[in-house]
């Protein structure tokens, strides 16, 4: 097993906040925009971006929830090991707001999909946008593209790319891992 290294820490500093003011250019105020974070992992980037646009760029109170889709993936049945699901937290309405699902990698496109029926409990939002750190694009299985990635990774099935976080990992640091 061979690993390589995507993206530093620094790196990853850097495109955080490119990608907060990119949020920043489309939303302005944040007054009609919500942040999700896709459990487990998207969690760590959602804490991140909005800690970034508050405190570096004073927005103001930006809504930032949590999504469990464990129970909403269609292939939640197909595994021969117990599944353990993630803590949902959206404490708010999201009827006619603009949310923004944010997750670390996008890879064949079934956690967006599972995010997009799961969402549905909450309200029904005006717009769903996308956010992510990694784009696989060659892996897709449907029809999802991010409006906002931090960078696009050309990797092979047999490769996997591990994204770590500094808050349970010790570390900032993407990663592609050949088995």
């Amino acid at each position: 097993m061979s690993q390589k290294v995507l993206l530093t820490a620094k790196e990853v500093t850097i495109i955080l906040h490119r990608l907060a003011c990119q949020l920043i250019e489309k939303h302005l105020d944040f007054s009609d925009t919500i942040l999700v974070g896709i459990q487990p992992r998207g969690v760590f980037l959602a804490e991140r971006l909005k800690e970034i646009l508050e405190k570096e760029y004073q927005t103001p109170e930006i809504q930032l929830g949590y999504l469990d889709i464990t129970f909403f993936r269609d292939d939640f049945r197909r595994t021969d090991k117990p599944l353990e699901a993630n803590k949902t937290k959206i404490n708010f309405i999201v009827e006619n707001k603009k949310v923004i699902f944010i997750d670390d990698v996008l890879f064949t496109g079934r956690s967006i999909r599972s995010a997009l029926t799961a969402i549905q409990s909450f309200g029904r939002p005006s717009e769903i946008e996308l956010l992510v750190l990694i784009d696989r694009r060659f892996s897709r299985n449907l029809p999802i593209q991010p409006d906002y990635r931090g960078r696009q990774v050309d990797a092979i099935n047999n490769e996997k790319v591990k994204v770590s976080w500094k808050e349970n990992e010790g570390e900032d640091g993407v990663y592609l891992i050949t088995s």
